[in-house]
This record gives structure tokens, sequence and C-alpha cells, in this order.
């Protein structure tokens, strides 16, 4: 049985989890706006990917007749000084979330709740692959920094990266 303090914290979780989908929306538009498409198709996956994140949430606290509250977003910036920046700031977010998960894991550690230790298995996985993919993409623009001709390869590529559903949606 889900404890009431874990249900907080997932829909907490739910919150957070809307509120990155929106950061990464909003640094897309930024990126678009700069003439950065591929970074701007980057950030748009992950605006997918949280949005996803955030219904396994939801889908998790619905089965098991617990209501979801959503409440309402907080602003999130609009403007980044540079491409390198909004993946700076991307690494440092995810560190912040992998935090709320581990902290989720740690509550249904000591309520005994399996059921939902099980569930957040995925998330902790998830969130080191976030991690890695935001220090990767750190790497790959300091890489290119100051080459238009780099950048603009760098665009290329990323422009190529397709939205996949995440996998506990698929079951």
């Amino acid at each position: 049985m889900l404890s009431q303090k874990l249900h907080d914290a997932i829909n907490a979780q739910i919150n957070a989890e809307l509120w990155s989908a929106y950061l990464y929306l909003s640094m897309s538009m930024d990126a678009e706006a700069k003439g950065h498409k591929g970074v701007a198709n980057w950030f748009y996956v992950q605006f997918c990917e949280e949005q996803d994140h955030a219904r396994i949430f939801m889908n998790y606290l619905n089965s098991l007749d617990a209501k979801v509250t959503l409440l309402p977003i907080e602003e999130v910036p609009t403007t980044w000084n540079s491409v390198l920046d909004m993946y700076k700031q991307t690494l440092e977010h995810e560190k912040k979330v992998t935090a709320l998960i581990n902290n989720l894991a740690t509550i249904a550690n000591e309520d005994k709740d399996f059921a939902s230790i099980n569930r957040l298995v995925w998330f902790i996985d998830e969130q080191i692959e976030e991690e890695e993919s935001a220090r990767d993409m750190i790497a790959a623009v300091e890489a290119v920094e100051g080459n238009k001709y780099g950048m603009y390869m760098l665009n290329k590529e990323l422009a190529a990266r397709a939205y996949k559903q995440a996998s506990p949606l698929a079951e």
C-alpha cells in the first residue's frame, strides 16, 4: 500500500517532470530562434521524454487508485547565452532530478513498498542515462566551440535524433 508520504512525493515528482518538460521546450524554442535546428530537436525530444516520465508516474498512481494532483507549473527561463549554457544547465537540472528520484526510492525503501521500489528502478536507470547524455552533449559542444562548420555538423547530427516512447508506457 502506498504511504501518504510517498503518494505526496510522487505527486510532487509529477509536477517536477512537467516542469522539466517545460524547461526543455523552452530550450528548444530558444535554440530554434537562434538557428540551431538540431539542438532545438534534441531538446524537443527531451521535452517529449519528460512528459512520458510524468505520465508513467501518473499511470502508477492511477493503478493504485491514488489521486493524481496536478499543480501549476512554475516559470522557466526563456533564453540562454549559448548552446553550451543550455547543456550545462541540463546537466545540473538532471542531477537535481536524480536526487528527487533517489528520495522517492528512499521513502519507498523505508516503507518497504516493493512495488514502488520496482517502478523506481526504471527511473534510477533512466537518470544515469540522462546525466550521461547531458555530459556527452557538453563535450560535443565544447569540441566544436568557435567552429561554425563543426556546429553546423553537430546540428545536422542532432536533427536526426528521434523521439522514442519510454518503455514503461509501451508495456
